[in-house]
């Protein structure tokens, strides 16, 4: 079994799941079997208590476990099924040590960083290892080299690759080479220092991935080569892409990174045949058709926030050949403005999930400007709760409904917490998680777009329909296309006499890749096209 650490230096939020993911589309399409995992060196024990502005989007696995966002991209890039042993962070290893402190598994010994702390990192690799049975294991570690709380980290990988030996483990460090616009020139000193502190904890990246803005030309590579100790042929351009993400694995083909991964790690294996990759880029960059549509949050000013939602609109535009213009709406300016300022003239329009009250009216304010409006609509786990309140306010008269999540005291909580949630009290892993069961409505929308009337789809929340109104809905129009297996609770919602109206109490999101665009993400661009240009895609 071969092991890859990718490692950032300079400054954070370099690209370093997406050069970890890239690389692992080409080596699959090696006929490799890949593993990857991410190692967040903050004190939480997940992400699911952080704010999106903290944070971005927190990433729901099938197993429940809510994790960092870049595990979305291991996903969506490769066909891995990831599990909470691919996410580990520095909460979940100090509190595996102090439990094992309690119980006496130590036998009296000094607990430290080192030997237990770093023990116990390389101990998830090991199970990694052992449970996914894969040629390849990337790994990748948060955070920028220096920063105190990763030392562990990279103090646990050093060991491991010295015990694994050099043959079987490589490190690549993604380093930034900033363009300086006065100088007009890009300057290297900040990947040299990078590296140097790298080595300072005793590991010699193998290669470089230099993420820029400018093309880096011979000059610079050589200079990287010599003060940071690697190859010309090592220290790897990753500029700017110029449309997609998704270019990201071709651009590394071209810089024959996987090539060079190979060769170091021993493996005899094919070129890739990256043919259906660029078909891909083909309809990214020239699609047959284009539309617009609106995302309605609360998080707008963070594209992270989104992350997920973001990248399976694509999928869908994508899947019909089609170009896809994200209009972002701040839920809160529809509250000043209106509707029909903010989101006139859009072909679809999204409501996302999210918590907390700010914002609400405004997404019902959205739900009801598609709605009256004959406007493709998809809504999103809190998507799927603002249509019922907006249908039960305007449709069903019911004054005042809402969710007891935002009202407590409303005379028609519509949506009201689920029974299971009603004794927690801890805020984290405590939410309804994960992969669920859903039977969809023979006949309805939602089946017709799956092709399918058992499907399985990943949650994250703690409110549901409350059934209570279920025949007010129904008499009136509102469709529960989908529920649990046994009835009881509403995952899928549609509106009659429209043309694309559907919301899921689950999260679609986490589960569409470019090569395979969700269903409702795929109907929804679909529904977009169509309602602009009047004819089917």
């Amino acid at each position: 079994m071969k092991f890859i650490f990718v490692t950032g230096g300079v400054v954070s939020s370099l690209g370093k799941g997406l050069t970890a993911a890239a690389l692992g589309t080409l080596l699959e399409n090696r006929g490799l079997k890949v593993a990857l995992q991410k190692f967040d060196p903050y004190l939480n024990v997940d992400p699911g208590t952080m704010s999106p502005y903290q944070h971005g989007e927190v990433y729901v696995l099938d197993d429940g476990a809510e994790t960092d966002l870049d595990l979305g991209h291991y996903e969506r890039f490769t066909s891995t099924k990831l599990t909470r042993m691919n996410n580990l962070t520095s909460g979940q290893v100090y509190q595996k040590v102090l439990n094992n402190e309690r119980e006496g598994v130590y036998l009296g010994n000094t607990v430290q960083v080192i030997p237990h702390v770093t023990d116990e990192i390389k101990n998830r690799i090991h199970q990694l290892a052992e449970k996914s049975k894969a040629d390849v294991i990337i790994t990748e570690i948060g955070g920028t080299t220096g920063d105190i709380e990763g030392l562990p980290f990279l103090e646990a990988i050093r060991e491991f690759a010295l015990e694994v030996g050099y043959n079987n483990a490589i490190f690549i460090h993604v380093t930034y080479v900033p363009f300086i616009k006065a100088a007009g020139e890009l300057k290297t000193k900040p990947t040299q220092q990078s590296v140097a502190k790298l080595r300072e904890i005793g590991i010699a990246p193998h290669i470089i991935a230099c993420r820029c803005e400018k093309p880096l030309d011979k000059e610079l590579r050589q200079k990287i080569s010599m003060f940071c100790n690697v190859p010309v042929e090592a220290v790897i351009e990753a500029k700017d892409v110029d449309h997609s993400i998704y270019e990201m694995p071709l651009m590394l083909q071209r810089e024959r990174m996987d090539d060079l991964v190979c060769r170091l790690l021993h493996l005899t294996t094919p070129a890739p045949n990256m043919a259906h990759w660029q078909e891909i880029i083909r309809k990214l960059i020239a699609p047959q058709h284009r539309v617009r549509v609106g995302v309605v949050g609360k998080y707008i000013g963070l594209q992270d926030a989104y992350k997920s939602v973001y990248e399976s609109i694509i999928h869908g535009g994508i899947g019909n050949d089609c170009g896809v213009e994200i209009v972002q709406v701040d839920a809160e300016e529809i509250e000043k403005f209106g509707a029909d300022k903010m989101l006139h003239g859009l072909g679809g329009i999204l409501v996302p999930g999210g918590f907390g009250e700010r914002g609400i009216e405004g997404k019902i304010l959205a739900a009801k400007y598609a709605r009256e409006n004959k406007i493709p609509y998809l809504g999103l786990c809190l998507g799927m709760q603002i249509a019922t309140i907006e249908f039960a306010r305007n449709v069903l008269k019911l004054e005042k409904a809402h969710s007891t999540e935002f009202d407590e005291n409303s005379p028609h909580p519509v949506i009201a917490l689920l029974d299971a949630q009603r004794k927690v009290t801890k805020k984290g892993g405590t939410m309804r998680l994960g992969a669920q069961p859903c039977q969809l409505v023979v006949g309805s929308m939602a089946g017709q777009l799956y092709g399918s009337f058992v499907i399985h789809e990943r949650h994250r929340h703690r409110y549901e329909f409350n059934n209570a109104y279920r025949e007010k809905f129904e008499k009136a129009g509102f469709v529960f296309s989908g529920t649990s297996p046994d009835g009881k609770l509403v995952e899928v919602i549609e509106l009659k006499d429209h043309p694309f109206f559907i919301a899921s109490q689950f999260h679609p999101e986490f589960l569409s890749k470019p090569h395979q665009p969700h269903p409702l993400f795929k109907g929804f661009i679909a529904a977009a096209h169509q309602y602009i240009h009047h004819k089917p895609l």
